[in-house]
C-alpha cells in the first residue's frame, strides 16, 4: 500500500512520529545530565587542582603521610603494649594478691593475742600459710604451702580460718564497698 499524507508509518503499533518524539525528549534529559555531570565534574577537579597544587598541596600531601607515619608508630606500640600486657599478666597470676590474718593467744592468756595465723595465695589459691605462736619463753613460725587451697600438712583451726580469709577476701571487700538504697544518705 503507497504511503500518503493522511497515513502514517507505524511501528510497534505505535506511530513513527510518537516514537521521535519520545526518542526526542530522551535525548533532551540524557545531554542535561551530561552537562551537569561534567559541570560536576570540573568542580571536583578545581577543588582537587587547589588541594594538591601549590603550598597547600604539598603541605596536605605532608600532612597525609606524616599521619600514616604516625599510624603505623600507633600500630607498632600497640602490638608492644599487649605483649607486654601478656608477659606481666602471667607474671601477676603468680603474685600475692589474697591475705588472711587470724589474731589469737596460743597459750590460753599466757601472752595476750600476740599469735597469729597468716595466709598469703595467689589467684590459684596457691600459696602458704604462717603460723606464729608466740609465749613468755619465745616465739615460734612455722610455714605450710598450701595448694589450691589445701595442705598436705594438717592444719590449725587458725590456719584454716586464716586460709579461709583469704580466699573469700574479695566478696568481702565487695559486701563492705557496695551500697544498698537503704545504706545511703541523703544531705540536705
Amino acid at each position: 500500500m503507497p504511503l500518503t499524507a493522511s497515513t502514517s508509518a507505524t511501528a510497534f503499533g505505535i506511530k513513527i512520529e510518537i516514537i521521535l518524539v519520545i526518542m526526542l525528549v530522551i535525548i533532551l534529559v540524557l545531554i542535561v545530565a551530561l552537562v551537569l555531570t561534567i559541570r560536576r565534574l570540573e568542580y571536583i577537579n578545581r577543588k582537587y587542582y587547589v588541594i594538591m597544587s601549590g603550598k597547600k598541596g604539598k603541605d596536605f600531601e605532608k600532612i597525609v603521610l606524616t599521619r600514616f607515619k604516625e599510624m603505623d608508630k600507633v600500630k607498632a606500640n600497640a602490638r608492644r603494649v599487649t605483649s607486654e600486657h601478656k608477659k606481666f599478666k602471667g607474671q601477676l597470676d603468680s603474685c600475692i594478691d589474697k591475705i588472711g590474718l587470724v589474731k589469737y593467744d596460743a597459750f590460753d592468756n599466757q601472752a595476750g593475742n600476740l599469735s597469729f595465723s597468716l595466709a598469703l595465695l595467689n589467684q590459684d589459691n596457691n600459696g602458704v600459710v604462717l603460723n606464729t605462736m608466740h609465749s613468755r619463753q619465745g616465739c615460734y613460725t612455722y610455714a605450710k604451702e598450701i595448694i589450691k587451697g589445701e595442705s598436705y600438712i594438717a592444719l590449725s583451726g587458725e590456719e584454716k580460718e586464716a586460709i579461709q580469709k583469704a580466699m573469700t577476701v574479695e566478696e568481702e571487700i565487695e559486701a563492705l564497698t557496695s551500697t544498698t538504697p537503704d545504706e545511703t544518705f541523703d544531705i540536705d
